[in-house]
This record gives C-alpha cells, sequence and structure tokens, in this order.
C-alpha cells in the first residue's frame, strides 16, 4: 500500500506490478519495482527480442503466427523481422491478428458490418491470450534483467511476488475478465489457486487513462467540479469515460459521472474501410491481387500522414514500372483523393462525436474538457475533425491532445490505478440479477401471459419460472463500500443439496430498460458467475408439503459489491434464527 502523505510504498518486502496492455493491434507493458520506503517509478519496456533496428519503442504488434501443429512459431516483435511472410507462406503458418475482439459478446451490434479474422484451427481465443501474456511476460523478465543495475539479482528478489494489472475497454465486464484469468493461468503468469487470482487486477482502458492524465499533469488546469471525457482512440475500440474530482474527498479521488462506453471503431476499421474501397476500385485492374499489400502500406503511411480531405494522397505499393492509369497506378504508387480517405474515417469521426455528446448529455455535472489518448488519437485527421465538430456545437469545451507518451497511456495508468487508485465511485454498466421461479399472481398480467408455465413447488405454492430479478440496475452509481442485496430461498427433498449450494449471477445485455423475464430477451442475458457455499453444517427444520412430502428450506441473500473495476458476489445467510 502507499502512504497518502508521500506516496512511498509502505509494505514489508519488494515486489514487483506488471501492467499488460493487450491491444488489438499493439500492446504494451509498463511496471514499478516497489521497495518499502520509497516512491515507486512506473517505467516501460522499450526493448522487444527481435524488434526491427535500434530504436527503442514501447509497443509490439498483437500478433501470433502459428504452425499448422498449433505451435507458436513467431509473437509481438518476432512477426515484423524480415523474411517472415516468406516463412510463413512456406510453412503454412497461421497468422493470428485482432485476437482480443473475440472476446467481445456475442451481442455487440457494433461490428455486425465487420469480420474479424478468424482464430487459428483448433485455437480458443483463450489459448491464443495465454501465448501472448506468457510472451509479454518473459519480454518484461528479460528487459528488467538487461537494464537495470545488478538486473539479474533484481529479478530474482521480485520474480516470487508479482502482481499483474490486465486493461481492457470499457465495456466489458465478468464474463470477459473471467476468460483474462483463464488465459493468465495458462499462459503461467500466476498458479490456478485463490493465492493466484489475487494478484490479477483489472482496470477499464478509460480508468486507466483517466490515471495517466492526472500523474501526467495533463489535468492541471482542471477546475474544481468541472467534468472530464477521456477519449482513448486505440486500435481496435474507442472507449469513452467521464470524471470529475470529488469534492467531499478530503484527498485526491474521482468520481465517475456517466456511465463508461466503448464503440468499436478503432484504426483497424479505418483500414477495413479502406480495403473494402480498394477491392472495389481495383476491381478490374491487374493489381487487384495487391489490395492487401496496398492496405497495409495504407495503415503504414499514407493513414498516419493524412490531415486534409482536399489534397491527394499517394500508397507506394510496388516499382516504378508498375502502371495502370485507369486506375490511378504510376511508378508504383497509388493516388487516392482524400475525399475519399476521409470516407474510411467517418465511422471513427461518428462514435467520438456521438459517445462526447452523449456522455455530456447525461452527466449530471457540467462537462468542460475532453482529453484525447491512445494509439489513434495520434491521427490529426481525426483529432482535427472530432475537435472541430465538437467545437462547433459546444464552444466552451476545452480540447487537448497531450503529446508525450500518450500511446503509453493504458499500461503506465494501469500500475497507477495499482498504487494511487484514485476512483472512489463508478456507474455500473450493466444489470445484475439472479434468475429463479415466482409466486403465481392470478390477477397479474404478465403473470397470466406465462401461466402455461407454473407449476408447483414442494412447499405447495404455484410458481413461474424465469423471472429475472434485478439486484444491481444498469446505470447505478457504485461505491467501494456500497452493497445490493436480493433475498431469495431454495428448497429440496434432499439435506445433501445444500453441501455445495449455489447462486448464479446473470447479467443483462439488452435495450429494455426495466427487464423481468429472461423470455423477454432471452439471448442477452448471460450467466456471469456462480457463487458457491457449503451449508451442510445448518441444522434446517424438516417441513411437510401438502402432499406429505419432507423437504428442507433455506433463506438467503445474494450479495453484490463493485469494490474496484470487479463485480464480486456473495452468499449471506443465518446460522441461527430465533
Amino acid at each position: 500500500m502507499l502512504s497518502q502523505a508521500n506516496l512511498t510504498y509502505q509494505g514489508s518486502k519488494r515486489k514487483l506490478v506488471l501492467a499488460f496492455d493487450v491491444g488489438t493491434t499493439f500492446s504494451g507493458i509498463s511496471y514499478s519495482i516497489l521497495d518499502p520506503g520509497r516512491t515507486p517509478e512506473i517505467k516501460n519496456v522499450t526493448r522487444f527480442p527481435s524488434q526491427k533496428g535500434t530504436q527503442n519503442t514501447s509497443k509490439v504488434p498483437t500478433v501470433v503466427y502459428y504452425d499448422p501443429q498449433g505451435n507458436a512459431t513467431a509473437i509481438g516483435a518476432e512477426t515484423t523481422r524480415e523474411g517472415i511472410e516468406l516463412d510463413a507462406k512456406e510453412g503454412e503458418w497461421f497468422e493470428a491478428k485482432w485476437f482480443k475482439l473475440h472476446l467481445r459478446s456475442a451481442t455487440t451490434s457494433a461490428l455486425s458490418s465487420y469480420d474479424c479474422p478468424p482464430l487459428p484451427p483448433n485455437k480458443t481465443v483463450v489459448e491464443v491470450i495465454a501465448d501472448f501474456l506468457r510472451y509479454l511476460f518473459d519480454c518484461a523478465s528479460q528487459y528488467i534483467k538487461e537494464s537495470h543495475l545488478d538486473g539479474q539479482n533484481v529479478w530474482k528478489s521480485i520474480e516470487k511476488d508479482i502482481d499483474f494489472v490486465l486493461s481492457h475497454p470499457n465495456g466489458w465486464a465478468g464474463k470477459e475478465q473471467q476468460a483474462m484469468r483463464r488465459a493468465s493461468v495458462l499462459g503461467g503468469l500466476i498458479p490456478d489457486n485463490q493465492s493466484g487470482q489475487d494478484r490479477i487486477s483489472f482496470v477499464t482502458e478509460g480508468e486507466a487513462s483517466l490515471h495517466f492524465a492526472f500523474y501526467a499533469g495533463i489535468l492541471s488546469g482542471v477546475k474544481e467540479g468541472e467534468g472530464i471525457v477521456v477519449v482513448d482512440a486505440g486500435g481496435g475500440t474507442i472507449d469513452v469515460s467521464s470524471y470529475r474530482q470529488d469534492p467531499e474527498k478530503k484527498q485526491t479521488a474521482f468520481e465517475e459521472i456517466a456511465t463508461s462506453q466503448t464503440r468499436f471503431h478503432g484504426s483497424v476499421f479505418v483500414n477495413v474501410n479502406a480495403k473494402n474501397f480498394l477491392l472495389r476500385f481495383m476491381k478490374d485492374s491487374p493489381f487487384f491481387d495487391d489490395v492487401e499489400h496496398m492496405t497495409r502500406c495504407f495503415d503504414q503511411t499514407t493513414k498516419l500522414r493524412f490531415n486534409n480531405d482536399k489534397n491527394s494522397y499517394y500508397i507506394k505499393f510496388g516499382s516504378v514500372r508498375d502502371s495502370d492509369p485507369d486506375h490511378n497506378v504510376q511508378l508504383g504508387q497509388l493516388k487516392l483523393e482524400g475525399v475519399d480517405i476521409a470516407s474510411f474515417f467517418q465511422d471513427s469521426e461518428t462514435a467520438v462525436i456521438q459517445t462526447v455528446l452523449e456522455q455530456r448529455s447525461s452527466s449530471l455535472n457540467r462537462i468542460k474538457h475532453v482529453v484525447f489518448v491512445g494509439g489513434f488519437s495520434a491521427s490529426d485527421w481525426l483529432f482535427e475533425k472530432s475537435s472541430s465538430l465538437l467545437k462547433r456545437t459546444h464552444p466552451d469545451l476545452k480540447i487537448l491532445r497531450p503529446e508525450e507518451k500518450s500511446h503509453k497511456a493504458v499500461s503506465d495508468g494501469a500500475v497507477s490505478f495499482y498504487l494511487h487508485h484514485l476512483v472512489r465511485s463508478r456507474f455500473s454498466k450493466l444489470t445484475y440479477g439472479s434468475i429463479c421461479c415466482t409466486p403465481f399472481k392470478s390477477k397479474d398480467s404478465e403473470h397470466i401471459q406465462r401461466e402455461s408455465t407454473k407449476r408447483f413447488c414442494l412447499s405447495g405454492e404455484e410458481m413461474i419460472p424465469d423471472r429475472f430479478v434485478v439486484i444491481l440496475p444498469k446505470s447505478t452509481r457504485v461505491s467501494e463500500e456500497k452493497e445490493f442485496r436480493a433475498p431469495f430461498r431454495r428448497t429440496s427433498e434432499n439435506l445433501s443439496d445444500f453441501r455445495k449450494f449455489s447462486a448464479p449471477i446473470f447479467c443483462y445485455r439488452g435495450g429494455l430498460e426495466n427487464p423481468k423475464w429472461k423470455d423477454q430477451d432471452p439471448a442477452n442475458f448471460t450467466q456471469v458467475c456462480s457463487v458457491e457455499a457449503d451449508l451442510s453444517h445448518l441444522h434446517l427444520q424438516p417441513k411437510k408439503s401438502p402432499t406429505g412430502k419432507v423437504y428442507y428450506q433455506v433463506k438467503f441473500e445474494v450479495i453484490l459489491l463493485f469494490g474496484l473495476t470487479e463485480l464480486k458476489a456473495q452468499i449471506s445467510w443465518k446460522e441461527k434464527v430465533r
């Protein structure tokens, strides 16, 4: 833990905090070695094995190559080495990219118009992420050993005491976090037990970006009470969050002032739009088979330079002998008009503008600042276009984009989240509850509609199944200490059924404001977890049903907590009832 007075580490022994930002297109690692009595310093891994050139960089491609047997043959920076495409072709390797997007909820409609690259044959997304996490961990270990004075002994002193922070899009919740936990175990980061699980923390990309902005001094001009929108524009997603400094806290603390959002319109979808345009435009060209290569060249050069839709731009993809005047190809370069390139960005611009305005309209606090971070924010066109349109309707907005280390915002901010823990209250992103039976009410229209499903339970009551009991509604402000409870009961003829007592927790991801029944929108109800307890020690009194059957009943409460950025669930019961 940290002392609030001087931010020195107050733990009793040295430990390491590793933050992995597994992005859709690029990933990064930040870390801090915590020494008792010393102020922690956040550092970045800036050197990776097989990295191109000699210039330090803190990002590596989120790409894995697999051979036909499912073995990883190249990962991260290794996939950028000279000749990798030829090796992949000769070895029939499968290129796994954008695999993070396969963790998204199946109910996410934002990606309906895009096809994510498929996963490797016979590989799950958890297995691919596990391989990549193992690679990031090995890179961090090697970097610390090589870059710190007496690095080998430094690593030996911390390798048994490492905590991990994993960042993820704002829209992810328990299901996606659980998948990343499984990947952490499979990748060898932690053992598969409770002590290992306790070493993993999660933070949303929006909250990590807030930590980065605060400790980088970007928010120094924000006055008390003013709202801040953080736009983290990355490779796959655009994550938008809103905060204000909590005026009731004596120490530095922030509270979320609107429900954070995720839009699947990051920079990779600019490439998708560009590729679709080129497939149409080059349909009758002798260079049609080069569209994939043209798209890669566009991503690496033209997309980064684009800043004016009145100019023409060029994609250099071939040799000086390559020419097709009918399709604007001369000297191995394809000429594109700026207005066409601007159309590739349209979905992303719209996502930024709409989401910022939604945050502003739904917040009870006045939002006056918009901060752009993330790799996609480096696009001058995205930033300038979004800024100008936002200021046209809201001229009081102050919009800024930090130049330094913005691409490291999430990984640095994730370590800062672990160390400083600024945000003390958040909004629930989904509706959480449990699905159970409910007593039949003959005068209730909703019950009458479902009368054909009613059945008698052991107590003799007529019950209707599939009632969704809301424990925590969506968009509820949740402080660290607050508990959300709902009562339930369970009956059984066998006492042994209470030995492994289980209560499933569900979330609702759909558009109903007040979901009550699973049959209203069955595809959008997802089981998040199940809470288990051994209640065999309870001295339950036998009861008799109207038909003479002996049964037992337990009354209990399900408790939900969102103390940090993860859902925690508990079961509560009374040992002795007087």
